[in-house]
């Protein structure tokens, strides 16, 4: 009796991570930017699609100077995966809760501008719990928590909603406009509305212009007032305290340095809190709970 053995043979030589870095490369459309993203190099990435190419004898790429384009194959790949990573993830995290043990890998992603703040209480949890291995992405997009790119999301903003999410308020958030002591020294501060066009400004981009207190300044200053402009909230953050010019800051990051000082400026009330975001099927994770437990403790 001949069995077929065929199929068995072609998956032998492919792992999940062959899966993992194809899928990367079909969402970042290079091997360069996928090598970026998985902090690998660009001859590792290469390696791993051309082995899985080669397993499945299927072509999922078509080489291009400017990039990977997917194939029909490759079409193919892309509508699967998710799903499948996402299995793989709940998977992962359901045999760490059977453990029980605050160990494995712990996922956050958070704001940029707030990534400088969380580190020393990642520092000090780690101390703790030396079994963990953190891993944090640092953005100003919402990652969803169902892809299992992250198991805790750190937002700003209104309240988040889901019918997945696992939702808890952190902080209330207060923002500022600063100045350094160097810009102050050689400017003065702007004593009332009409003030703030003889001043230099330090701001982000016009896609952050929807929020309240940058609207505010936006809407009663000429535009060449704004002397530096950033998408990215921590280089307006360094901006302010190199003393280029009056910019935001939260009160909690502008506390930790002494050569800032507050602008006395009205803004409008706006309603932020920091919230601790977690996916249901994360209730019961021994790291989550403990991390959320130990954060909480180290803001109050």
């Amino acid at each position: 009796m001949h069995i077929c053995t065929t199929g068995i043979d072609i998956m032998k030589g492919i792992s999940w991570d062959d899966y993992k870095v194809a899928y990367q490369v079909a969402i970042d459309g290079t091997l360069s930017q996928a090598g970026k993203t998985l902090e690998m190099n660009h001859a590792t990435v290469l390696r791993h699609v051309n082995r899985l190419e080669n397993a499945l004898e299927i072509k999922l790429f078509i080489r291009h100077q400017r990039g990977y384009q997917l194939t029909d194959a490759g079409s193919v790949l892309m509508d699967e995966l998710p799903d499948l990573i996402a299995q793989f993830s709940r998977l992962e995290n359901r045999l760490h809760n059977v453990e029980g043990q605050i160990s494995g890998e712990l996922r956050i992603t958070t704001l940029s501008s707030f990534s400088a703040q969380l580190t020393p209480i990642l520092k000090e949890f780690r101390d703790s719990y030396p079994l963990i291995r953190i891993k944090v992405l640092s953005t100003d997009d919402i990652v969803p928590l169902e892809s299992g790119a992250a198991h805790v999301s750190l937002r700003a903003g209104p309240k988040p909603n889901g019918p997945d999410l696992i939702v808890r308020e952190l902080t209330k958030l207060a923002t500022s406009y600063y100045a350094a002591q160097s810009y102050i020294d050689s400017f003065g501060t702007p004593k009332s509305i009409e003030e703030l066009n003889k001043h230099l400004w330090v701001l982000p981009t016009s896609d952050k212009y929807r929020i309240p207190f940058i609207r505010h300044i936006v809407d009663n200053i000429d535009k060449d007032k704004i002397i530096f402009q950033s998408n990215h909230f921590p280089d307006v953050n360094q901006a302010v305290i190199a003393g280029m010019g009056i910019g935001p800051l939260g009160d909690s990051q502008a506390i930790m340095n002494t050569s800032l000082i507050k602008v006395p400026i009205n803004l409008p009330i706006t309603q932020e809190s920091m919230w601790f975001v977690y996916h249901r099927d994360l209730k019961h994770s021994a790291r989550v709970k403990c991390f959320y437990e130990f954060f909480t403790k180290q803001l109050s």
